[in-house]
Parts: structure tokens; C-alpha cells; sequence
């Protein structure tokens, strides 16, 4: 585990000690199970939306909303979640990607809340999850899909937070960057299998990482290929390599309009 990564998650565990003391888990959990049955919140699904966009011949693309990274700083200033929500969906996104962590990508749940409320296709809360708590958290906001990091995470937590996100009728994306997170992780139910291209350790980032790793995972698995998908080149190699699925963020993020810069790195229908 990088020292990043060990300090972000630090930063969660007091993040969550803080807000569990200001709304109990069994409020929240009620918000959160509130949350299904609210119309403009009910969930949406996910997974479905990434494989509605692939059997119709396209890339299931996941669009990442993010002001900023630890290692990058701000990707842009004119930062508006509502109007890229709209753009992305606009321009053939299967689903959005919303950072809500605040410390060190300067994200917010309010983001996530936005961008949501702007369009009709599903958002995963991306953040780093470290307790139940996040899981209810992520529902009550609103979100579809959680992720889980199998760097940040023991076998237990991701089966319990997997088996909670079910209950809440949400999908969820686990993460490996390696062979020994990925045996970890096809151990949980959901087919969504993402294959992170940025060493942890490094943040050097490599598409060998994901085409190294396509003979070891079994076929009811979807692969999302995430970081480092830059050109359409690297679409091409990917999807010759039979993947359709994938995460892109600071690809997009750092164009004037994200939702055209997908469409042209993509080829996606307007």
C-alpha cells in the first residue's frame, strides 16, 4: 500500500468517526433505505446501463466527474457537475463516476447530488470506502453503484459492504491493480471487475496492466478498464482485447467540453 493510500484511508477513518457522531448509523441506514422508494432517487441500474451500451456495439463508458487528484491538482476550475452531467450524458456516457472525497480530490456528496439530479443515467459514489457507514452514505445521496478497492480493503469488508450495497439495491465495481487483489476479488458476486492501470505504489500507469490480467478473469465478469485511456488507440487495443467497458476522467476533465471530448475519443453517438 503506497503512503498515499495509507493516509487517505487515515483521513476516512476519522471522516467517518466525525459524521457517525453528528448522524448515528441508524439514521443514516434509514435515510438510505428512505431512499428506494423516493422517486427522483430510486436507484438506477448500473451494471444494466454499461451492458445496454455495449450490446448495442458501443463502449460502455463510465465518465468520471473530478475537479482534482493528489498527484495532479485541479483538472479544471469552471467546475460544474450539473452541466458536465448533461454533457456527458448528452454525448453517449453509459454511466457517471463522481468523487465525493473532499480532502484529496476536492470532492463533495453535493457533487454527486448535482450531477444526478441533471441527467437519467446512474453515478457510482467514487470515494474509499473504509466502513459500512460509507455504504448507507453513498445510498442516501443517491448513488447506484459504490466502489470498492481491494488495496484498501480485507476479504470480509468487501463481502459485507458488497452484501449491504445489494440490500440497497445498488451495483457495485470492485477495483484490483494486480494478480493477488484480482483472486481477492472474483471471490465477491458482482460482475463488474475493474482493472486499475496506475500503480499504486509508482502512479506510473501501463494498459499492460489490464491485458496482462484478461486470461486470469472468467468470462461472467465485465471488465473496466480504468486510467490511461488517452487516445483512440488506446480504445482500439482494448477493444481488440475484447474490452468494452471503461473509466476515463482526466482524459475528459481537462477538455473545454467533456461530453464532445468523449464522443471524439469514443466515437460515441450524439
Amino acid at each position: 500500500m503506497s503512503d498515499i493510500l495509507k493516509r487517505i484511508l487515515a483521513t476516512k477513518f476519522d471522516e467517518v468517526a466525525k459524521a457517525s457522531s453528528q448522524i448515528p448509523m441508524h439514521v443514516l441506514r434509514s435515510d438510505a433505505e428512505a431512499s428506494l422508494k423516493e422517486g427522483h432517487l430510486q436507484p438506477r441500474g448500473f451494471y444494466q446501463s454499461i451492458e445496454t451500451k455495449i450490446a448495442a456495439g458501443h463502449a460502455g463508458v463510465i465518465t468520471e466527474i473530478k475537479k482534482a487528484s493528489p498527484s495532479k491538482g485541479v483538472f479544471r476550475e469552471d467546475f460544474n457537475p450539473a452541466a458536465i452531467a448533461q454533457s456527458y450524458e448528452q454525448h453517449g456516457a453509459a454511466c457517471l463516476s463522481v468523487l465525493t472525497d473532499k480532502d484529496y480530490f476536492q470532492g463533495c456528496a453535493q457533487y454527486l447530488r448535482d450531477a444526478r439530479g441533471a441527467c437519467k443515467i446512474p453515478v457510482l459514489r467514487k470515494d474509499f470506502l473504509v466502513d459500512a457507514y460509507q455504504v448507507y452514505e453513498a445510498r442516501a445521496m443517491g448513488a447506484d453503484a459504490i466502489l470498492l478497492i481491494a488495496a484498501a480493503l480485507d476479504d470480509a469488508q468487501m463481502i459485507d459492504f458488497e452484501s449491504i450495497a445489494k440490500e440497497l439495491q445498488m451495483d457495485v465495481l470492485v477495483e484490483v491493480h494486480d494478480a493477488q487483489e484480482l483472486e481477492r476479488a472474483l471471490r465477491l458476486n458482482t460482475p463488474l471487475l475493474g482493472i486499475n492501470n496506475r500503480n499504486l505504489r509508482t502512479f506510473e500507469v501501463s494498459l499492460e496492466t489490464t491485458l496482462s490480467l484478461l486470461k486470469e478473469i472468467p468470462s461472467n465478469k465485465r471488465v473496466v478498464t480504468e486510467s490511461g485511456i488517452l487516445t483512440q488507440a488506446d480504445v482500439a487495443l482494448m477493444r481488440a482485447a475484447q474490452v468494452h467497458a471503461f473509466l476515463v476522467g482526466e482524459a475528459l476533465m481537462r477538455q473545454p467540453d467533456p461530453g464532445k471530448a468523449l464522443a471524439e475519443l469514443f466515437g460515441q453517438p450524439e
